[in-house]
């Protein structure tokens, strides 16, 4: 019995220990990069093999704020949230209802229609890009906001399919208790459903929010006035293949972009592990 325990006891410091390396080496370079952003330009790629800096400085922050062509980084900060935040509300509230849809209404091709949101969810990005660019640039969207907002208000796979495992869960009961009461479908989704599926889409909103506020890709192709940039495409612009890139006010700026995803985990955590345990999604 006591050896058992020893044995027990190493099997746990061995993981642990394995563990906490293995985070340390899975969160240094971010560490690398929050240090590298009280250092001075020239004294971050000469002294790379160092985390501390020789001296903490926040020039880094003043001047990165300050931005570029008279823009400052609060206006980059404010187009990602607006696009964030408004991406995010239309892809949860359109995903639920998709998802009701499919967990609790029946109608012809059911099955049909889940198949081909099944597949359009596996599509990547880049086989869909060129004709989404032709249609918006035909509509006279390209340089807008609306290429990139819009079709979050039509549902994405992935969530639709991760609120309507969490539906499937809520007992049919309830739905005809109501209907029983005189409730209509929509007052069961209203004041039945979306209620008890709060975590689904907590946990969809922070995956949402997440996605588009890092989203480059569709700035680059969609935004061409520097006034409309998000965060994420204006910190290429501290980058300059032809001239000195000033890499000290990207490093601190990208430390600062981090700081709104970093307090949603904080603040919604308990919400997002509940939301992918109750769904049966594991990495």
């Amino acid at each position: 019995m006591e050896n058992y325990k020893i044995k027990k006891t190493s099997s746990k410091v061995i993981y642990h220990v394995f563990t906490f390396f293995f985070a340390i080496v899975m969160i240094y370079p971010l560490l690398w990069m929050v240090m590298s952003s009280f250092k001075e330009t020239a004294e971050i790629f000469k002294t790379a093999e160092k985390l501390l800096p020789a001296s903490f400085d926040i020039r880094n922050y003043v001047v990165g704020w300050q931005g570029f062509a008279g823009n400052k980084f609060s206006i980059f900060f404010k187009n990602s949230f607006v696009i964030a935040g408004l991406s995010t509300i239309g892809a949860v509230l359109s995903s639920a209802v998709v998802a009701f849809g499919f967990a609790r209404c029946e109608f012809k091709l059911k099955g049909f229609w889940f198949a081909c949101m099944l597949i359009a969810m596996m599509l990547p990005f880049q086989v869909i890009m060129i004709p989404q660019y032709i249609l918006f640039n035909k509509l006279g969207w390209v340089g807008t906001y609306l290429p990139i907002i819009v079709p979050q208000f039509f549902g994405q796979g992935f969530f639709i399919f991760l609120i309507m495992q969490f539906i499937k869960g809520i007992p049919v009961d309830l739905d005809e208790a109501a209907a029983i009461d005189g409730c209509s479908i929509y007052g069961i989704f209203i004041q039945i459903v979306l209620p008890l599926v709060k975590p689904a889409l907590v946990t969809s909103a922070i995956f949402s929010f997440m996605w588009r506020w890092d989203d480059f890709l569709s700035a680059l192709i969609y935004i061409s006035d520097p006034l409309k940039y998000p965060v994420s495409y204006a910190l290429k612009m501290f980058a300059d293949p032809t001239a000195g890139s000033d890499w000290g006010a990207m490093f601190a700026m990208a430390t600062l972009s981090l700081l709104p995803i970093f307090l949603i985990f904080l603040t919604m955590q308990k919400y997002l592990v509940e939301g992918i345990a109750s769904t049966g999604i594991k990495g």
